[in-house]
């Protein structure tokens, strides 16, 4: 979904700040964070090639079994891409002018762009056999037309391995048989189509690990360790614009307010329940500069909290808090969500939801009083 930009001007609201003391550096954290962003991307990509793999079983001989696997090595990729999404919102290589991230994660998907949908079994990019498929041609259809229109990325997968989700109590049930020849018509393009835009996926990550790998005197990552306090203050704009505009407001509100399957996240599979925990986990693996990677080693580091601590110990314990009840609170949020946001406001998983909200505006704040403290005075946050 498109966002409205708003610049906050937080020393109005706060009162004016010194800058950044001369004895604080920023540069240790600036680093650890970088390496923390490409150590997180590396294992998204990992997890998209793993996922590749699967899929590519799939194909070559579809059954129960192999469809099975697929879907859960979905799942398993979007364990590492969710905690990524703390990385956005001031420009850097995920969604910069040229970046990848409409391609990756665009949300919500009309199915009926590019499969087959009930009631209309010809519909879609794969059922238009004058459209060749390629990932060049794929990428340009993306969004064409419409937001909706989401052409390439994880939920064109994750709608192609589940398909429509029609029932109440579980995610899609897609038969395997829309992949075998003789059994769905297009199936040989409904192969073709799902092994393309996962190639574009993993070429797509593979340029943000790219832009983010250490070594490089050229890339994105040398030159935003040199950045200083203008690092920092992406770093709180990610934080604060993740908190409340995104997973607070369009992904968690929105759901709520329309009670609608539709503006679910994940919805094909019922994975939105894990999208909420993942992406409220990477805001506090930015936060206490901490990211386990797949392998189980912990990186551990320099972070923004310890800034903030240096110069209000309360502050910054209070977000710690705050960050981390956002964490238990979407933890508690039930699948499948779709279930979760119906009913009265006093329905149980309306309320967890609605509290999974109200930490997260709460903590919002808090980030945005935690920058403040270190002098940052002017932020640009995604509003909901």
């Amino acid at each position: 979904m498109k966002k409205l930009i708003l610049t906050l001007a937080l020393a109005a609201t706060f009162g004016s700040q010194p800058a950044l003391s001369a004895e604080m550096d920023v540069n240790p954290v600036v680093k650890h964070y970088a390496s923390l962003v490409y150590a997180n991307y590396e294992d998204t990509l990992s997890a998209a090639k793993a996922m590749q793999g699967a899929i590519n079983a799939f194909l070559a001989s579809p059954n129960a079994a192999t469809q099975q696997a697929a879907q859960q090595a979905w799942r398993a990729a979007r364990e590492f891409y969710g905690t990524t999404e703390a990385f956005r919102f001031y420009g850097g290589p995920i969604d910069d002018d040229n970046g990848p991230e409409g391609r990756l994660n665009a949300w919500p998907m009309d199915e009926s762009f590019v499969d087959k949908v009930a009631g209309d079994d010809n519909a879609g990019l794969i059922n238009d056999r004058a459209f060749v498929i390629s990932k060049d041609a794929i990428a340009g259809q993306n969004e064409r037309g419409g937001e909706e229109n989401i052409a390439t990325g994880y939920h064109a997968i994750e709608f192609l391995l589940w398909g429509q989700d029609l029932s109440e109590t579980g995610p899609g049930n897609r038969d395997f048989n829309d992949f075998v020849d003789g059994k769905t018509p297009n199936a040989d393009r409904r192969r073709q189509y799902l092994s393309v835009v996962t190639e574009l996926l993993i070429d797509d990550l593979t340029t943000l690990v790219k832009a983010w790998r250490p070594g490089s005197k050229l890339n994105y990552r040398a030159r935003f360790e040199t950045e200083g306090n203008e690092a920092l203050r992406k770093m709180f704009v990610a934080m604060g614009s993740l908190s409340r505009g995104e997973l607070a407001g369009e992904r968690l509100e929105v759901a709520l307010n329309s009670q609608d399957q539709e503006d679910e996240h994940s919805c094909f599979s019922d994975n939105t329940h894990r999208d909420a925990v993942l992406n409220a986990a990477g805001i506090e693996n930015v936060w206490l500069g901490r990211y386990q990677r797949a392998d189980g080693t912990l990186l551990l580091g320099p972070s923004p909290r310890d800034l903030v601590a240096a110069k209000d110990a309360a502050l910054a314990s209070r977000t710690s808090t705050q960050i981390a009840n956002s964490v238990a609170k979407a933890k508690a949020i039930q699948a499948p969500f779709d279930r979760e946001i119906v009913g009265a406001k006093d329905a149980p998983g309306r309320q967890r939801v609605q509290a999974t909200v109200n930490s997260l505006v709460q903590q919002s704040k808090d980030l945005v009083a935690a920058a403040n403290a270190v002098g940052i005075t002017k932020l640009t946050l995604v509003q909901p």
